[in-house]
């Protein structure tokens, strides 16, 4: 009995080593992706004052999110949030540190679920984020290839340019940050970005030094080593398109009423206009889908 039950263990070692290869490089076994791991991540990051790093929340992007197909996980991404566009003392710290933390929530469940594929969605300083998070992987030098990033939603981008693909309406100049030199690379086919006419965060005119200029002072707020080469070129854009023409209305503009009061007030009409809170209401298309519902269904079809 004994030696049959060592036959029976020299078969097994024998039979292992047929399934593997007998110099042992045979074909790896198949290895199941953990139970928790989604076929379709959304990565959504919140608009300015609607998270913070202690308290995540949803905000805008719950009327994007809410809903999806059950095979579709969504994760939020909590970072500072805080500051407007042209309020540039603290806006660049809170949107490198939501950079950051977007690399790292996809790095993690990139490495842990090797079938994944991502989407990135973002509302206002959340669209600046997640734009810039999708160029980095555009390029080849992000956290995950660019055929994971399936989608790429940006409502009220202020890094929008004029090339991004515009859903709705359009609209003039770009964004109060300055577009993205590079663009998308190549994840621009599955980049949609939405902004309202008269949206100041998306639709700065190419003309408007001082509402160029405040953006990008946003920018330098907080400076990233690795982006000098595009701070400089979108320096040399706001000189070559708004300097002349901004510096004659300067000049044009009367004692009583100097540019820098006008610039003071189109903004405070903004604020009180309510147009950058307006996506869920916004229509985008002919059969009247507003902004939010139009990027749920977009999302909704690709998880399909």
């Amino acid at each position: 009995m004994r030696w049959a039950r060592v036959a029976g263990v020299v078969a097994a070692l024998v039979a292992e080593v047929a399934a593997v290869g007998a110099w042992g490089v045979g074909a790896p076994r198949a290895v199941a992706a953990p139970a928790d791991c989604p076929a379709f991540a959304v990565i959504a990051v919140p608009g300015t004052w609607e998270t913070s790093d202690t308290d995540p929340r949803q905000g805008m992007l719950s009327l994007v999110t809410r809903g999806l197909p059950a095979s579709v996980r969504t994760e939020y991404v909590s970072y500072p949030a805080t500051a407007l566009p042209w309020e540039g003392e603290v806006y660049g710290r809170s949107e490198r540190e939501g950079v950051n933390n977007t690399r790292g929530m996809i790095a993690d469940l990139a490495g842990r679920c090797g079938a994944t594929r991502f989407a990135l969605v973002g509302y206002s300083q959340g669209a600046n984020v997640a734009g810039d998070v999708a160029a980095e992987i555009g390029s080849g030098i992000g956290v995950i290839p660019p055929d994971r990033l399936v989608a790429v939603g940006l409502l009220s981008d202020p890094r929008r340019s004029p090339t991004d693909l515009l859903i709705g309406p359009p609209v003039d100049g770009a964004g109060a940050a300055g577009a993205r030199p590079g663009g998308f690379g190549w994840v621009s086919p599955v980049v949609r970005t939405i902004c309202a006419v008269g949206d100041l965060y998306c639709s700065v005119p190419n003309d408007d030094l001082a509402g160029r200029f405040a953006g990008f002072a946003t920018q330098l707020s907080a400076p990233d080593p690795l982006q000098i080469p595009n701070y400089a070129a979108t320096l040399n854009s706001i000189l070559s398109e708004a300097l002349v023409p901004g510096w004659l209305s300067i000049l044009s503009a009367p004692q009583d009423d100097p540019s820098s009061e006008q610039w003071s007030r189109q903004v405070q009409q903004f604020l009180a206009s309510g147009v950058h809170q307006s996506y869920p209401q916004y229509v985008v298309d002919a059969n009247g889908t507003t902004a939010t519902a139009w990027l749920h269904n977009w999302l909704a079809d690709i998880a399909r």
